[in-house]
């Protein structure tokens, strides 16, 4: 029987304020525990007797298997090891934590391994977040940091694409794996320079966040073009006609 002074201390897990003072999150799930531990994170406890993982269990439908893991330590310079290749996503303001989840998830299976995200973005080692990338939290590197020393520590011809609700249709528009053409330091109507003709960058950093007016200026401050997600319009099928007059 799991005592009381146990399910004290997991169920503080689900503030912030519990998982800082101890150093641990909880993770539900099979799969997302058998993730966590192939990825290197340590694991404190797990349980899996029925009756104590109902009792523990932040969800509805428990899954049979809840662990505790110690939350990875991060550098305190994120631009110092800043990735030299691929996509990374930064995240200013992002509160719903189903949202941030299916973000982790999302960027996991596209292949981005960093995130980015400003102190304004919800905590990724809440239960709800966890349980919302499905495991994908073990693959993704996530720092939390200010956003705005960061775009600022990044090299000119760095490219960082925003997504506002007023930017170019993503669905047009090719992510460039430099800033030349696009970027903000180099002046319009001048031709290129020798430095606009170096190769270009291998890195790509896409910033996005809550639609708030302060958040969408801080956007648009450091980013050298802005992508917008506009609906598609899908075709209209005909209305089948009823059986009565078809011949």
């Amino acid at each position: 029987m799991i005592s009381k002074n146990k399910i004290k201390l997991i169920r503080s897990l689900e503030t912030r304020k519990g998982r800082e003072k101890t150093g641990l999150f909880v993770a539900e799930g099979p799969k997302t525990v058998r993730d966590l531990r192939e990825a290197g994170f340590r694991m404190e406890e797990a349980f899996d007797d029925p009756d104590d993982v109902s009792r523990l269990s932040f969800l509805k439908h428990p899954q049979g298997l809840l662990a505790t893991f110690r939350i990875p330590q991060r550098g305190q310079d994120p631009a110092a090891a800043f990735p030299t290749a691929g996509l990374s996503i930064a995240l200013d303001g992002v509160q719903d934590p189903g949202n941030l989840g299916t973000i982790i998830r999302t960027a996991d299976w596209f292949g981005i391994r960093h995130i980015y995200c400003s102190r304004e973005t919800a905590d990724c080692w809440s239960p709800k977040v966890v349980q919302a990338t499905m495991g994908s939290i073990a693959r993704v590197s996530i720092v939390y940091t200010d956003l705005q020393d960061l775009a600022a520590s990044l090299p000119d011809r760095y490219p960082v694409y925003a997504t506002l609700l007023d930017g170019s249709s993503i669905y047009t528009e090719e992510l460039t794996p430099n800033a030349d053409t696009h970027g903000k330091r180099r002046q319009r109507n001048k031709p290129p320079t020798q430095e606009d003709r170096k190769p270009p960058a291998a890195h790509t950093q896409l910033r996005t966040g809550r639609q708030h007016p302060r958040l969408a200026q801080r956007c648009r401050s450091h980013s050298h073009r802005l992508l917008g997600v506009q609906a598609q319009d899908a075709p209209v099928s005909p209305t089948p006609a009823p059986p009565w007059q078809t011949t």
